[in-house]
């Protein structure tokens, strides 16, 4: 198995790789792009911190995401497009490939 901690999808661990373990480590670059912390991080964190939860859920429920945004941009950030992306890492990490965008799909 290669990869960097963090970001292997979860396929690597049965073997069957296929193009989709990139769109999975897209999606948790993304996350990484809009909270400013590394998903290394999350790791070591319980399931309360986990930040594709802390995503996934307001917009399962139409709440707000800006709180989640990287503190260092002082709020100033296009909100739809913040949600665009939120939306697409979701996507991407889904644990079954077969659910994940291909990365065309992504744009």
């Amino acid at each position: 198995m290669r990869g960097t901690r963090g970001y292997l999808a979860p396929e690597w661990i049965s073997g069957a790789i296929t193009s989709k373990v990139d769109v999975f480590s897209y999606g948790k670059l993304l996350f990484e792009t809009i909270s400013g912390k590394r998903n290394i991080e999350e790791l070591n964190s319980d399931m309360r911190n986990y930040l594709p939860l802390q995503v996934a859920n307001p917009i399962a429920k139409g709440e707000e995401v800006l709180p989640l945004v990287d503190r260092r941009l002082n709020g100033l950030v296009e909100m739809e497009e913040v949600c665009r992306a939120c939306n697409v890492a979701c996507w991407c990490i889904q644990d079954s490939e077969r659910d994940r965008p291909t990365m065309s799909q992504t744009l």
